[in-house]
């Protein structure tokens, strides 16, 4: 029961910089964006070791646009939040499909958060800055996908309706050029939750699913960034770099607690029991030690 205690508490340490606020009733328009993916090809290549290289011997976090997310995010969510969170994580570790159906839906979200990033890459775009190959989840998805549903598996998949919701969110905010700076919430709240719980999220997936070795959990292994807490550093001091108003600030604040409201949703409607997934990874875990 300990261990389970525990993971919990793991969990809810992952979901903590980031938070929820009421999804507006208004926004009806849902579109999947016809974008072709580019894997990337524009971003920004100057990959970790030039991101580090802003980094100084202060606490970024401590400070500017990186301490309003943290705080912002961390002080407007409840314990039912975040118990909606950790619940949905568990109920997609329960079972292969469970958790082939929220690969699934985090492969249309990236998609389209990434396609976006292609296509508005240029150096007015505060964005850019923030963007590293290193980050980029698209191509760990479509591994990962192949393993799950096999080589024809792009024909058969299809976004489930909170899937839709999210991606309407960010097309929205993609092709309005008076809300593309919203974009930056994306980055925080997405790449920096994943980063940050990657690796142990991937352990409790094969754990929990008794996956092939190294096989379904690309998307939460960040090869190309060896030292996280480092890399998390450098990109909060790039991020307080960039020039927004204090009414700017507070809606990408606003901005990234919705993204986590929206993240919940695509978590609770997976199939699957979370005590399951609980039980299976303590199980697992003791298997390991004899």
């Amino acid at each position: 029961m300990c261990n389970i205690k525990l993971l919990i508490i793991l969990v809810i340490a992952v979901a903590l910089p980031f938070s929820t606020m009421s999804l507006s009733p208004t926004r009806a328009g849902i579109k999947l964006s016809g974008c072709i993916h580019r894997n990337g090809s524009k971003l920004n290549q100057s990959s970790s070791s030039t991101v580090n290289s802003v980094v100084n011997d202060e606490n970024p976090r401590l400070s500017g646009l990186a301490f309003m997310l943290d705080e912002g995010t961390r002080k407007s969510h409840s314990m039912a939040q975040n118990t909606a969170f950790v619940t949905g994580f568990f109920r997609g570790l329960s079972t292969k499909d469970s958790y082939r159906e929220l690969l699934t839906g985090l492969f249309f979200v990236y998609k389209e958060m990434e396609c976006a990033f292609d296509d508005n890459n240029s150096p007015e775009f505060p964005w850019t800055v923030l963007d590293d190959s290193e980050l980029r989840r698209y191509s760990s998805l479509e591994r990962d996908l192949n393993y799950f549903y096999g080589d024809n598996w792009k024909n058969t998949i299809r976004p489930s309706p909170a899937t839709k919701l999210y991606v309407s969110r960010i097309n929205e905010i993609a092709s309005d050029d008076d809300k593309k700076f919203l974009l930056v919430a994306h980055q925080y709240t997405r790449y920096l939750g994943d980063m940050f719980g990657g690796q142990m999220m991937s352990g409790m997936a094969q754990r929990s699913l008794s996956l092939d070795s190294g096989k379904g959990v690309a998307f939460y292994q960040f090869d190309g960034i060896p030292n996280v807490n480092s890399y998390i550093k450098a990109w909060y001091t790039k991020l307080n770099t960039l020039n927004f108003s204090d009414e700017q600030k507070a809606q990408i604040v606003d901005e990234a607690n919705l993204v986590f409201d929206l993240n919940v949703q695509l978590l609770e409607e997976l199939d699957g029991s979370p005590l399951k997934a609980m039980l299976m990874l303590a199980i697992n875990s003791v298997k390991e030690k004899f």
